[in-house]
């Protein structure tokens, strides 16, 4: 199997991990227990960037900067 596609793998289970510890964290019923998803939430969003730094980093992630026009319409969108 490919590097890239392990990495696009393990990206696609961290972000599945954040999902689940963020409607952990809305979730809680205690104070403990909201703090202990919130915690894991935060080191899953941290892993995540790590993954993806590294996959951008090797141009396995690419992006495309967004138009100035395309900025200022969304903006306007949600200011309204």
């Amino acid at each position: 199997m490919q590097d890239k596609v392990i990495m696009d793998n393990i990206l696609t289970s961290v972000k599945n991990c954040c999902d689940i510890f963020m409607h952990g964290t809305i979730e809680s019923p205690t104070p403990n227990v909201n703090s202990t998803f919130k915690q894991a939430l935060n080191e899953a969003l941290c892993m995540q960037k790590e993954i993806y730094d590294k996959m951008a980093q090797k141009g396995w992630y690419p992006t495309q900067a967004a138009q100035q026009q395309q900025i200022m319409q969304t903006k306007q969108k949600y200011q309204n």
